[in-house]
């Protein structure tokens, strides 16, 4: 009788075990489908965002349009400033020739009234030395009457000619002298003109190149919206691409879960159901203490553990080269050994108490499905396999299934 109920109680535990491995699976997928909605709502918000940042990029393409004509009217204004700058300049180059040409025949008028004075002055003094003729005189040594005549008319005219060139010189430098004047005063209203004008020409020009400043600056301004559109459009693609590897990997977690209670309930029931006393190689040990788990490599943490993108980055990334060899972080029995969607070619430890560690993206695995590692023993090779966007190592670290953050226990 106590025989046939140890038996009865056998077989109620060992029916009772796939139900309590449905549940445990059925909570590991409840949790994936949960982030799998998390991660549509945030891909729903990059699609937003990114319907945003080109409704910025057309406002800014229509500033960066009004002010390329701005910047066109600015340009023909000054244009033009600059062509009447240039031709008032041009002039004042030749009121500039011919003030200088006045300049120089003002001096030699100049020079000629008092050669002509100076030569008048001598006249006057030799006939002022010279003793004047008296009537007997010019009568004694005419000819005749009317040599008497041309001597006195010859004198006269002598005196008449030089008083009329000294005028004539005198009336020309005064003439030089008003035309010289009134050159100058152009001159200098020329000259006030052009300063005018090029303070105009200055003026345009630093608006010009204000705007050309702004105009850059949209630029550069729609630049940043464009690079920021092209990264938002490039994140939705990969949060699509992460939500198509979670899909892919909870399928196949839920498989490997279940193979692996199965197994386990197997086991269960087929010793208890044996009077064979030999027992079953033990589980290795359950970790005690933070230092129980080491690096599995060496190198720079690029992503941490935690919310990335608007969804759980459920390890750590290494950043490290291809092939760089990956160690057990703690020793334990291989539960996985292959290719698993995201994740790549990924090694699974199980070290007892709940708690197992996975190495993912590798470019090769050196370890054997159903093998027992050593604390430092290789066990592959990193790459980037899966979804993966650069060489590295993700490590996880899961307790009854659910990712914690190895930082906790390495």
């Amino acid at each position: 009788m106590a025989r046939r109920l140890t038996l009865l109680l056998a077989l109620a535990l060992a029916l009772a075990a796939p139900a309590l491995a449905g549940d445990g699976l059925g909570q590991q997928k409840a949790s994936v489908d949960a982030k799998l909605g998390s991660l549509q709502g945030k891909i729903s918000a990059s699609k937003r965002k990114a319907s945003a940042l080109s409704s910025q990029i057309g406002a800014l393409t229509g500033q960066i349009h009004t002010l390329e004509g701005r910047v066109g009217d600015v340009s023909s204004r000054l244009s033009a400033l600059q062509a009447d700058l240039a031709l008032r300049q041009r002039r004042l180059d030749k009121l500039n020739q011919l003030f200088r040409l006045q300049t120089q025949r003002f001096h030699d008028l100049k020079h000629e009234y008092a050669l002509s004075v100076q030569r008048l002055n001598t006249r006057l003094v030799a006939i002022y030395k010279q003793e004047d003729p008296t009537t007997i005189d010019l009568i004694l040594t005419a000819k005749s009457f009317q040599d008497v005549l041309d001597q006195v008319d010859y004198l006269g005219a002598i005196a008449r000619q030089d008083k009329h060139v000294a005028t004539a010189v005198a009336t020309a430098k005064r003439d030089v002298a008003v035309a010289r004047a009134k050159t100058r005063t152009v001159r200098a209203g020329v000259a006030n003109e052009a300063r005018a004008i090029n303070a105009r020409v200055q003026q345009a020009a630093i608006l010009r190149g204000m705007l050309l400043a702004s105009q850059n600056k949209l630029a550069g301004a729609r630049a940043g919206k464009s690079h920021a559109l092209v990264a938002t459009k490039a994140q939705i693609s990969a949060e699509v691409g992460e939500s198509k590897a979670l899909a892919n990997a909870s399928a196949q977690l839920a498989a490997k879960i279940q193979q692996a209670q199965a197994a386990a309930a197997s086991r269960s029931s087929s010793d208890n159901g044996s009077t064979d006393t030999t027992q079953a190689p033990a589980s290795p040990p359950p970790p005690s203490g933070g230092t129980t788990f080491i690096w599995p490599l060496s190198g720079p943490i690029t992503s941490p553990f935690g919310m990335r993108w608007g969804t759980l980055h459920p390890g750590i990334d290494i950043g490290v080269p291809t092939g760089t060899p990956i160690h057990a972080a703690a020793a334990g029995k291989v539960i996985w050994c292959g290719w698993m969607s995201g994740y790549g070619n990924l090694v699974m430890i199980d070290h007892g108490g709940g708690l197992a560690s996975l190495y993912g993206h590798q470019s090769r695995v050196a370890a054997s499905c159903g093998e027992s590692v050593s604390q430092g023993q290789l066990i592959g090779y990193t790459g980037c396999t899966g979804f993966c966007t650069g060489p590295h190592l993700h490590f996880e670290i899961r307790v009854n299934g659910s990712p914690v953050d190895p930082l906790g226990y390495l």
